[in-house]
């Protein structure tokens, strides 16, 4: 089972109540506040959640819960949504060289830049990047489905096409290669 995390951030009051409560929930629990955030590295918790009462814009994926009183039922319900949420992104998300690729949206993304995928163009992009070399028949019959004595130009077809997405959106002219070994994402 994945150890989960939840930090309360610079709300001692939140941190006390559910420290009250502890022993009904499966995750550990931290307090942090503005002074030791940017100590924490927050790579090294395989799943974590971060909620605090008050907006703060330095701190990225934090819960807010604002609607202060709240009702104990209402308070776990939150968390145990957000931890859910959070699992459920992180399964999605996928690194591809410096990109990132949200299977759940079928968006690819770097920096401030993003770009709408199909699913056989995701699937394609997946598959290449778990093999070294991929070959078109191998392509062919794992993405598509295809027997391997079908001649068809399907591969390279969205291959062209993705790359020209890759080009237009992001200026990538060498995201997914190809040479006597099969094709290759760069």
């Amino acid at each position: 089972m994945i150890k989960k995390t939840l930090f309360v951030y610079n709300s001692l009051n939140l941190f006390n109540i559910i420290n009250e409560i502890k022993e009904n929930f499966y995750f550990e629990l931290e307090y942090i506040d503005k002074k030791n955030h940017k100590k924490i590295n927050f790579e090294q918790y395989e799943n974590y959640l971060i909620i605090s009462t008050d907006f703060d814009e330095k701190i990225k994926n934090c819960t807010i819960i604002d609607n202060l009183p709240i009702k104990i039922s209402k308070l776990v319900e939150i968390i145990n949504l957000n931890f859910l949420k959070k699992q459920f992104k992180d399964q999605s998300e996928h690194k591809i060289t410096k990109y990132t690729l949200d299977l759940n949206s079928r968006k690819i993304s770097f920096e401030n830049k993003s770009l709408n995928l199909t699913e056989k163009e995701s699937d394609l992009i997946l598959f290449i990047n778990s093999h070294k070399r991929a070959n078109l028949k191998e392509i062919q019959k794992t993405v598509w489905g295809y027997s391997n004595d079908l001649e068809t130009h399907t591969v390279e077809t969205h291959i062209y096409r993705l790359r020209k997405k890759m080009i237009k959106t992001f200026e990538d002219h060498n995201f997914i290669k190809h040479d006597q070994d099969g094709y290759f994402i760069n």
